[in-house]
């Protein structure tokens, strides 16, 4: 797998009128339920008033977040390296880089990575965390 795209957002930034976030500056944490996930919390619902949160999602080889609802966050995913796959509503979606998905609150969703990893963007509306 090439990381290339992945590590370009790794230690990208975010740029708000008012100041520059770099990503490398921003810890993973390990995702609290989930082994072998882990997220950048790039924006929180502390930054947005809670309107939304976006988070740089990092899947290891061949782990999965499995099955789980969000009853009131619409959440989306964009697939920036790696492979895999997500079902979303019981319908299997193949998850490649350019992939973009969107899971509306209430609708079962997982995501299993592939021998190569997985890694996302996942937003959250409102926000996650």
């Amino acid at each position: 797998m090439n990381n290339d795209l992945f590590e370009t957002f790794n230690n990208g930034f975010l740029k708000l009128p008012a100041k520059t976030i770099s990503f490398a500056d921003i810890a993973w944490a390990a995702h609290p339920t989930f082994e072998g996930v882990a997220l950048k919390h790039i924006v929180t619902a502390a930054d947005t008033g809670g309107q939304f949160s976006y988070h740089l999602v990092r899947i290891a080889p061949n782990k999965s977040i499995k099955n789980h609802i969000h009853e009131t966050q619409l959440e989306t995913h964009e697939v920036i390296a790696g492979s895999g796959v997500c079902v979303n509503e019981g319908v299997e979606i193949s998850y490649e880089v350019g992939t973009i998905s969107i899971m509306p609150s209430g609708i079962p969703h997982e995501v299993n990575a592939g021998a190569d990893g997985l890694y996302l963007f996942a937003k959250f509306i409102p926000a996650l965390c």
